[in-house]
């Protein structure tokens, strides 16, 4: 943009302070308006060719030239102000080393014509002017590619937060479905083996998974965006380390066996790292109930002053080709989102089997 400002405004500028120094001049003026016709010609050509950096630089020494001879011993002279520009264009649109250089040159020729007029004061104000214009255009310039750095790191930070945020979002759905799945698919065979000798049981199991379902459809839903309080603009919440308790008595409504050990206040562990133990026991209990049905499952809690320790341990015998997925590298992701780390494996010396997942989170 700075760039393209300097090639249209700069060969216009040109032109027009080379003839206004031909008709101030002492030279005939056709002479003079030939010699700014050839400047103007010149700027234009480097215009169009989008020409910069060192060929600029010594292609603007001609017209530089040109203007010399226009206003020779004229410290009044507005062809001065030619010098102004091209040393603007040429810091406007190449790199530094250039940028200098051409001021360098400039400046020499300012000073040359100063020393021929001692008398006069004029060329101390060309040659002030031509070097405030080169810091200003030098400066202009870097600040314009600092806003550029600037604008494209913004643009790959915002690319790097929407697919974080991609990431979380599909990482919560994942929780919430396959908690929801494994623990309906629980009730649904609680029920089918009791729709017979036990219809109100059956009833029963089916209201259950029903419910975990419905709940499980509006978490899906907060987790995503689409579902909102009363409120207008706030997010309905997520869970926290609260919800655990009420989160292992679902499991145990659909049959599991559960025990559940807290030591400390869960409140405690804040929104977020609340949300990661809860995601992280609901994963594992899944996981659990998936992969050894029927398995007694424990999880102790110890939240203390400076972290906070959850277990979930299965000392039953686990399936020796458990189905593949993301849960194991979802629940150390969370861990590590909020500060944590998490160790998952098989019980070692146990006498048959058995899984346990650790987890310990800063409080």
């Amino acid at each position: 943009m700075i760039e393209q400002a300097a090639r249209v405004g700069a060969p216009i500028a040109l032109t027009l302070f080379a003839v206004l120094g031909a008709l101030m001049g002492d030279l005939p003026t056709p002479v003079g308006l030939a010699v700014a016709g050839a400047v103007a010609a010149l700027s234009a050509i480097l215009a169009w060719k989008r020409v910069t950096g060192w060929p600029l630089a010594a292609t603007l020494a001609v017209t530089t030239a040109g203007l010399v001879v226009l206003g020779h011993a004229q410290p009044a002279n507005l062809v001065w102000m030619g010098l102004c520009v091209t040393a603007a264009w040429v810091a406007l649109s190449s790199a530094l080393p250039v940028a200098l250089t051409t001021a360098g040159v400039l400046g020499v020729i300012v000073v040359a014509e100063w020393v021929q007029q001692r008398d006069d004061p004029a060329w101390a104000a060309w040659l002030v002017g031509t070097a405030f214009l080169l810091v200003a255009s030098i400066f202009t310039r870097r600040l314009r590619a600092a806003v550029e750095q600037l604008d494209k790191a913004q643009h790959q930070l915002a690319e790097r937060t929407r697919a974080e945020e991609r990431n979380r979002i599909a990482a919560e759905v994942h929780d919430v479905v396959g908690h929801a799945l494994t623990v309906s698919l629980l009730h649904i065979g609680s029920a089918r083996l009791a729709l017979d000798e036990e219809p109100e049981k059956a009833r029963r199991a089916l209201e259950e998974a029903e419910r975990l379902t419905r709940d499980s459809l509006d978490e899906v839903r907060a987790t995503v965006g689409l579902m909102r309080t009363d409120a207008p603009n706030e997010m309905a919440p997520l869970p926290d380390a609260l919800a655990i308790p009420e989160l292992v008595e679902s499991f145990r409504r659909a049959g599991s066996v559960v025990e559940l050990a807290v030591a400390g206040e869960l409140g405690t562990l804040g929104p977020a790292r609340g949300l990661a133990a809860y995601r992280i026991v609901q994963e594992a209990l899944t996981n659990a109930t998936r992969h050894a049905p029927g398995e007694p499952v424990s999880v102790k809690i110890s939240v203390h002053n400076n972290e906070t320790t959850v277990t979930v341990r299965n000392d039953g015998t686990i399936d020796p080709a458990p189905a593949t997925g993301s849960g194991l590298r979802g629940m150390r992701e969370r861990a590590q989102g909020v500060g944590g780390r998490l160790s998952a494996g098989a019980l070692e010396g146990a006498s048959r089997g058995g899984w346990l997942v650790e987890v310990v989170l800063p409080s």
